[in-house]
């Protein structure tokens, strides 16, 4: 479990987060949403002391992480962040292997429990047939699913994404959906596709302005009573036939009154799931 208790994150004079306590539990994935520049990526650099703290504190399973150091934290929190910048001229295999300094060490090999568990990360995320090929000749989606390897090879009890889908093709995307609940005990996923924050997630916590504006489960909290404020549009929250959540989002005013579902304005954007 991971928990963040009145976090108040400054800088340069801006408050990025201001006194934001959340719970990511164990045997869950969290979710965190909410608009462009709402603190979504502070509060998950925040949970691994990346960012420093103008206030609060950040827990990992009851331990506060500022009496603990990096290799501590790095043992039991992943994270993979938007975007993936490691040294073009590894391979794939080596750059999952890496993911295992955190449990070994620098100077200790993982030995065969750890080539069979790089071996399985790579497979996870369908890049086995990429295996020894430079990081240089990988597409972007490529690389994110090897950012993500790698967050698997560590063996962390927690694993804090940001934007996995980012740069993926639908196939892969759904591959890497499908992966979100087994990577993990804890999960906690920064998105901006609220249908794929309903799909996977058992929580969600929205930001707005830097601070919690809800939290809870998400068939409660993703509704239109907290979204529209949040981000200022006009949303209907549809299920379908198999029980999955379709938003249909309209920018507030004349033209999102006489809207119905078959119609679509230039004003409205609509998410679908694959």
């Amino acid at each position: 479990m991971i928990t963040a208790d009145g976090v108040t994150v400054r800088l340069g004079g801006r408050v990025l987060l201001d006194d934001v306590s959340i719970t990511a539990p164990t045997g869950a994935v969290t979710g965190i949403v909410g608009p462009n520049g709402s603190g979504k990526t502070t509060l998950l650099r925040a949970l691994v002391r990346a960012v420093p703290l103008a206030a609060g504190r950040v827990s990992v399973d009851g331990h506060d992480i500022r009496a603990r150091s990096r290799r501590w934290i790095a043992r039991r929190v992943a994270e993979v962040g938007q975007r993936a910048e490691p040294d073009p001229a590894l391979r794939v295999v080596d750059e999952v292997a890496l993911g295992g300094l955190a449990e070994h060490g620098p100077l200790r090999a993982g030995g065969a429990g750890q080539d069979d568990r790089v071996a399985g990360a790579i497979d996870a995320v369908g890049l086995t047939h990429r295996a020894l090929d430079r990081l240089a000749t990988l597409s972007g989606g490529e690389l994110q699913r090897v950012a993500l390897a790698r967050a698997i090879a560590q063996n962390a009890s927690h694993v804090l994404l940001d934007e996995p889908t980012n740069h993926l093709d639908i196939r892969h995307r759904l591959e890497i959906v499908a992966l979100l609940g087994r990577i993990a005990p804890t999960v906690v996923v920064v998105l901006h596709d609220l249908e794929l924050a309903a799909q996977v997630c058992d929580h969600v916590i929205v930001l707005h302005g830097g601070r919690v504006a809800g939290a809870g489960a998400q068939c409660d909290l993703l509704r239109p009573e907290l979204l529209d404020p949040v981000y200022d549009v006009v949303t209907r929250r549809l299920v379908d036939g198999a029980g999955r959540s379709r938003f249909d989002f309209a920018l507030p005013g004349p033209a999102s009154v006489a809207r119905t579902p078959s119609i679509r304005t230039p004003q409205t954007i609509t998410q679908e799931n694959p």
